[in-house]
Order: C-alpha cells, then structure tokens, then sequence
C-alpha cells in the first residue's frame, strides 16, 4: 500500500473515472466563457467603431474597464476562494458575469455598455482564477498538466467559436446579441454546476478532514464502480509540513520563500494578458486599418482564430513531458519574433498565415502560464490569493495598454506595437529563466 504525508495527497493516486470528466466539463463550461469573452470584444467594438456607435477613444475605454473589473474580480474570488471555499467562489462570479452580459445586451449608449462591461469583466476575472486551479486540485500530479490543458482546450475552442458566431450574428442580427448567448449560456451552467463538489484540499486546509475524506472517498468508489474491483487506499503516515510554515494570509505571498514565486507569477500573466488583449481584441481593427470590410475582418479573424484551440492542444502534449518553465520562456521570445514579423507583412495570405501560427503560440502559453503554471506556484491554503492577486496585477498592467494601443495606431502604425510587445517578452523570458521553479509531475505538496 502506497503511503503519503497528508489525506489530499490520495488524489494523486485515485484511478481516472467518470467522475473526473464531469468535473472537468462542469468547470470547462464556465471557464469556456472566458476565451469567448475574449473575442466578443473584438468583433463588437470592430463594429462599433464602423457604425460610428462608438469612438476609437470609447473603444479603448472599454477594455480598459473590462482589465479593472478582471483585476477586481481577480483579488476578490482570491479571498472568497481561500476563505469560503472554490465552489461558493466559482458560482458566484458566474451569476454576476451572466447577469451583467443579459443588461448589456439592451445598452442605449456606450458609456451604458462600458458600465457593464466592468461588472461582467468582476464576474469573469473570478471565473479564471477559481476554474485553472480547482481543476487541477483534483487530478493526480503526474498528469495534472494534461488535464489541465484540457481544460484550457475547452475554454480556447471559444475563440475560434465565437469568431465564427460573430461572423455569422454580427453583420445579420447585430452585436447585441452575442452578449445575448453569453447571458443565456452562463446561466445554464450555473444551474449545472450547483451539485459540482468542493475541493477536498480546500476542505483539509481548513481543518475540515472528514469533509476532505468525504469528497475522497466519492472518487475512489466511482473508481471502484467503473473498474468492478476494490481499490486501497494511499495509507496516511503523518500531516505534511512544508520546509516553512505560512498562515495562509494575504501577506505570505511577499515573505522571502514566496516573494521570487509570485513576481514570476505576476510576470507570467502580464505578459500573456498583454498578448491575447492586444492581438485579439485588435485583429479586427487591425484589418479594418488596412481598409478590408467588416466582413471580411471578422472572415480572417475566424481563420486566426482557429489556431487556439491548436495551441492549447499542443500545450498539452508537450507540458508533462518538457515542464513549464523553459517551454514558457521559450515561447514567450517565439511569440516576440513572429509578431514582428506579422505586423510587417502586406501580403493578405503571409499576414493570415503568420496570424495564425502566432495565435498557436499565444494559446500555447495561456495554457502552460495562467492555466497551469501560476496556480502551481502556491500552497492550498493561498492558492487562489496567489494566482488571484498574479492574475489582477497582469490586469492592472494592461489596464492602460489599450490607449497605448489607441496612441499608437494613431500616431504610427502596426509594427510599433509588436515591437513595443516584443521588448516585453524578452524581459519576461529573461525573469522566468532567473526566477522560475519547474512544477512538473510533482504533487500540489510537494511544490
């Protein structure tokens, strides 16, 4: 009988069941919002912007109160999480994010629809910390990057879905219908996820033990069930100690064995975050500039897009095999390169082509850096502060990127901002290679 130093530890050996999917779609439907979200600004302000509804200026307001309702959210569901549970955090920012996106469908003006966008934009940015690092406390540690990039697969078959639904709903039916069907289908998985169990790690950081046995013990009889044989039990042999202790207050995050962990955290994010609001949310109005009709935009959007889904499935067979560490620093100067040389290209077919393999590797490192990486990087008990508080400072710091953004393209032209993002992924790379810990295969524990 295998032995392990805390009740939690049992997860790393629990045999793969049914009972793992579900949670995996149960916490995929939810989070799958978030790459849709992504895109439905693109397409909506692209248009906007066309129909003279909106400004360049007011565009960029609203990204700009999407990242301060994100970074709002973030730090939010970071105390909510850590404190009143994942599920209790997880449901309650879903109710706020689908809420919010039904009233912006009926927006009179612009300034109405950016009110509403930063209350959906605090139900989102809860919806993305909680998702990534509940999932991957319940999977064993060997394959955790596998289903957690699963998870990031689901969420980034969104974007290339949602350009594809812009393409068809926009120019037809109009823009206030996609919030429409984000307002529907959130409330839907609301109702889903209502019998979705708690973390039974939260549960035991809690002092909660027969809670965290509770939920344990579900897994190992639906084992059981599915495979028609008795399955043992990991023996506990004593109450895991890490080689310091914390309190699990918002404060260890900056003590000298965490402090080198969540700048590398935050680092992470702001770039990635960087990345996707700058070439997605833009791509539209990037093929706007170069006087391509909206149809036409959003056409050529999709085909990008399609590279999402992509690059989180390479995520995946790469993540447990090469780990996190050098695989991001790796793809964080990949992504500095080809978006150079996107940005200078003139030719339609070359511009789609390198979009594409620039798409891959954006998703390749959403999925190895705020899907997987990040919520690694901190104990149980402030798992969520940590990856909450990493994730809202990647959105105080584009914040104001899209002015700059905005600035740029009205000053210069397109290359300057891949140029400017570039400089940025080369001091990122540069951090994570000095600072990073590698996470693979190794017990949320253990790290």
């Amino acid at each position: 009988m295998s032995e392990v130093n805390c009740i939690c530890e049992k997860m790393d050996y629990v045999p793969i069941s049914k009972l793992h999917y579900k949670i995996l779609w149960l916490i995929g439907l939810g989070i799958f919002l978030d790459g849709f979200d992504v895109y439905l600004a693109g397409g909506v302000l692209g248009v906007l912007l066309k129909s003279k509804w909106s400004t360049m200026s007011l565009n960029a307001t609203f990204i700009s109160v999407t990242f301060i309702g994100l970074l709002i959210g973030s730090l939010a569901t970071g105390f909510l999480g850590d404190s009143l549970g994942r599920k209790f955090s997880y449901q309650l920012n879903l109710l706020i994010f689908g809420g919010a996106s039904l009233v912006a469908a009926f927006s009179p003006n612009m300034i109405f629809l950016i009110a509403c966008r930063g209350v959906m934009g605090i139900g989102l940015g809860a919806e993305i910390v909680t998702g990534y690092a509940l999932l991957g406390e319940f999977v064993p540690a060997k394959t955790r990057g596998k289903w957690v990039s699963m998870l990031s697969l689901i969420t980034n078959v969104s974007t290339p879905a949602a350009a594809f639904l812009g393409y068809l709903i926009i120019p037809r039916f109009g823009w206030r219908w996609m919030f429409v069907f984000v307002g529907i289908f959130s409330l839907i998985v609301w109702i889903l996820r209502k019998d979705m169990p708690e973390s039974p790690r939260w549960y035991e950081s809690k002092g909660m033990e027969e809670n965290a046995e509770h939920v344990i013990n579900i897994f190992y009889k639906e084992a059981e069930i599915e495979s028609g044989n008795s399955i043992n039990q990991p023996y506990v042999i004593k109450k895991a100690h890490s080689e310091y202790k914390n309190s699990g207050n918002f404060s260890d995050l900056f003590n000298k064995n965490m402090i080198s962990r969540t700048i590398v955290g935050c680092v992470v994010l702001i770039a990635i975050n960087t990345l996707i609001y700058t070439f997605v949310s833009w791509a539209p109005t990037f093929f706007l500039r170069k006087g391509i009709n909206i149809s036409k935009s959003l056409g050529y959007t999709t085909i990008m897009m399609i590279g999402a889904p992509l690059g989180a499935l390479l995520g995946s067979f790469i993540v447990d095999k090469f780990g996190r560490k050098w695989c991001i620093t790796i793809f964080m100067l990949a992504a500095g390169v080809l978006g150079y040389a996107y940005a200078s290209q003139n030719t339609m077919w070359v511009i789609l082509t390198m979009g594409f393999f620039l798409t891959v590797i954006i998703y390749i490192l959403l999925t190895l850096g705020l899907a997987i990486y990040v919520p690694e990087l901190f104990p149980t008990n402030i798992r969520l502060r940590g990856s909450g508080f990493c994730n809202a400072i990647g959105r105080l710091a584009t914040i104001f990127t899209p002015y700059g953004v905005a600035w740029i393209l009205k000053n210069y032209d397109t290359k300057v901002v891949f140029i400017a993002l570039g400089i940025l992924l080369i001091i990122v790379a540069l951090i994570i290679a000095t600072l990073g810990v590698e996470t693979k295969q190794k017990s949320l524990d253990e790290i």
